[in-house]
């Protein structure tokens, strides 16, 4: 027997008969029932790509079973063969769901990078919030203003899942919260803070206050008013606005919004990481009273 025929007769012989007969084991990268992890590493690619086919990609053990809790569906696996005991429990709940392995060189190939956690899942993405639904009974949402980086997009959301926000509102050129590193970063409080795409930015101001949000921006200016001043007043709805890294909260958001925010700082330093900001004032900023 060849020896990639032994290799995979011991895969299948390992993951037991009723899953080592699901196991679709790839011998070269070139199999088009895997085009959905192909490439996973070109973010602009995979920004267009996935959105529009419906899908988004999670890795690791731990996101894949935070995906699965959230509800959402899973399209297939794809994993080292050393991964398959640890999401026994997964793949048996999902018997539909094809499971793709194959050996380290093979899957690289496919992806891009080498896949330090061993597992991904193409999980069909969920239907878009209605903005109105979400506003309902929200008290605080984070508003992204073009906020592209996706490593600190992911860790806003973990800190949105801690720190009390009840959703997170994404101007129409941030990036997207299900992209693979998004994902990873936040630990999967992507699928448990809910969020929406805003479709005019920032015409939806408007809907904001109409809501009953007070509309305050992160941003050092003239008008600039302390943190903790802010939070004393425990405002009943307040929309909190972050700016991208560099740039800032825009002109337009700043003339518009009913305030601006600082957080007080040690002379000689006059800004923080915007996700170390974030957390911050998710803290500061939260409701005292029911």
């Amino acid at each position: 027997m060849p020896p990639g025929m032994e290799a995979e007769a011991a895969v299948r012989a390992a993951a037991g008969p009723g899953l080592g007969r699901r196991l679709v084991f790839l011998h070269t990268a070139g199999d088009p029932r895997i085009a959905d992890y192909v490439a996973l590493s070109d973010a602009a690619l995979r920004q267009q790509a996935d959105p529009a086919a419906g899908r988004y990609i999670a890795e690791g053990a731990k996101v894949i079973g935070r995906a699965l809790a959230a509800g959402h569906s899973p399209r297939s696996f794809f994993m080292a063969p050393k991964r398959l005991a640890g999401l026994a429990d997964v793949l048996e709940a999902h018997p539909q769901v094809p499971v793709f392995v194959g050996p380290d060189e093979v899957l690289e190939a496919v992806t891009g990078f080498h896949l330090h956690r061993g597992a991904l899942a193409s999980m069909h993405r969920p239907a878009p919030l209605e903005l109105a639904d979400v506003l309902r009974t929200a008290s605080r949402v984070a508003v992204l203003e073009d906020m592209v980086d996706h490593t600190n997009l992911g860790a806003i959301f973990r800190s949105a899942a801690a720190l009390g926000i009840d959703a997170v509102l994404l101007t129409p050129r941030s990036a997207d919260p299900l992209y693979r590193r998004a994902v990873r970063v936040s630990m999967g409080a992507v699928f448990r803070v809910p969020w929406v795409r805003l479709e005019s930015w920032p015409g939806d101001m408007q809907v904001l206050s109409a809501a009953g949000f007070q509309v305050a921006a992160m941003e050092l200016t003239e008008r600039a008013e302390h943190i903790d001043a802010v939070a004393a007043l425990d405002i009943p709805r307040l929309a909190l606005v972050l700016g991208t890294e560099g740039a800032g909260v825009s002109d337009a958001v700043l003339e518009a919004a009913d305030r601006h925010m600082m957080i007080p700082m040690r002379p000689g330093t006059d800004s923080l990481n915007v996700a170390a900001a974030a957390a911050l004032a998710f803290w500061e900023l939260r409701r005292r009273t029911p």
